[in-house]
């Protein structure tokens, strides 16, 4: 083995300057796995040690305040709950005020914090009597997408949501949440059939993106998401997507096509991930903060821009530290948004869709523009103005 080459954590194939010989795999998307293996979450759901982030330093260090006075009231018997009390109103106001100012690089790292739930929390929590349906009918089956029909409060809906995994096992079997292009092609066949049955389509989009390998690339991996963004675009059914954590380039596109667009108030939804917008201008992935601050990728920003309809609230502190209360919100602006739509015409549906969909880019502000005039009249205006030149010219001659 020469010395500039490593096995990839996930194939097991060799890395040569930075790229897998057999996935094309790049050093962005490398980096990001080995994270996310190193950073494997406990089985339990409660915060470690080792589980806050770099920016919640006096948060952790209240934490292993109070457990070690826990701990010496088990050992001595001693009476520590007005000194842990204390200290959790002293961990409430440091968490308001470092959540209420978070950078956009810190929204990511919140939005990738291993104990943030996945796709199989809200299944198991959210989701009633859920039935998987899998393949594509052409290649294969895709574990980084999952489709499947089930009941969201008292809505018969068909999810389509995108797996990351929570062990390294699970990871490596859905490719980190990055689909392949039968992904896609199965997510829009389940969309189909529930458009014959009558069946809203509720999706949670939970990815860094598309998986970038030789093979998704042959299989037609650009080809499976412009077909999803036309045909999602015109499915005569309710559809309502979510971003519920990362929500990166073509990848979160290919199941984001919807009447409405809402995101956890942490999430982040951008054209790339900051790590690899930083690698193509600057060759560095070291400037990823700076990238995730330009891509305006934040919940809020994108509120602002009417990029998104809504910002569905996570409680104090993130996700991660109370999941059942970010899958009730979930599941209450479900319920409130498929009360709404329902209650509108299909054929207004498609036509509200389409002007949401066309009107994504424009650029209006505050000063009052002179509204251009039809064509007809644009027409025997020049004409007149023209006329009247030339017989301003011949009296001048």
């Amino acid at each position: 083995m020469a010395k500039e080459e490593a096995p990839h954590l996930c194939c097991g194939h060799f890395f040569c300057k930075d790229v897998c010989r057999v996935h094309a795999l790049p050093a962005w998307l490398y980096a990001y796995e080995r994270r996310l293996i190193t950073e494997m979450p406990n089985s339990d759901n409660r915060l470690s040690n080792g589980d806050h982030l770099d920016f919640e330093e006096k948060v952790a260090d209240l934490d292993r305040q109070m457990n070690e006075l826990r701990r010496l009231t088990s050992i001595k018997g001693i009476d520590y709950s007005a000194e842990v009390r204390q200290l959790q109103r002293e961990q409430v106001a440091e968490l308001k005020r470092v959540y209420a100012n978070l950078t956009a690089w810190q929204t990511v790292q919140v939005a990738r914090h291993p104990k943030r739930p996945l796709l199989d929390d809200y299944l198991d929590l959210m989701v009633k009597d859920f039935r998987e349906l899998h393949g594509d009918r052409c290649f294969g089956d895709d574990r980084a997408i999952i489709t499947g029909i089930g009941q969201i409060a008292r809505n018969k809906v068909l999810i389509v949501g995108q797996n990351k995994g929570r062990s390294t096992k699970q990871k490596v079997a859905c490719n980190f949440g990055c689909a392949n292009p039968e992904g896609y092609r199965k997510a829009i066949a389940k969309m189909k059939f529930a458009e014959k049955f009558g069946i809203p389509v509720v999706s949670l989009i939970d990815t860094p993106g598309a998986y970038p390998g030789v093979g998704a690339e042959e299989r037609g991996q650009a080809q499976a998401i412009a077909v999803n963004l036309t045909e999602m675009s015109r499915l005569r059914v309710p559809i309502v997507c979510i971003c519920i954590g990362e929500g990166g380039s073509g990848g979160a596109l290919g199941i984001g096509v919807g009447d409405r667009m809402a995101m956890l108030e942490f999430a982040y939804y951008s054209v790339i991930s900051p790590e690899g917008c930083a690698a193509i201008l600057w060759r560095d992935g070291s400037q990823a903060p700076d990238a995730a601050q330009a891509l305006k990728l934040t919940s809020k920003d994108l509120y602002k821009l009417g990029l998104i309809d809504a910002i569905v609230p996570e409680p104090l502190g993130g996700a991660h530290r109370n999941v059942h209360d970010t899958v009730y919100n979930v599941e209450r602006y479900i319920a409130k948004t498929l009360a709404d739509l329902k209650r509108t015409k299909i054929d207004n549906l498609l036509e509200n869709r389409y002007k949401k969909l066309r009107s994504i880019g424009t650029y209006s502000n505050n000063i009052n523009r002179r509204k251009p005039r039809p064509s007809p009249v644009r027409i025997n205006a020049t004409a007149k103005a023209v006329t009247a030149k030339s017989r301003s010219a011949a009296a001048k001659v």
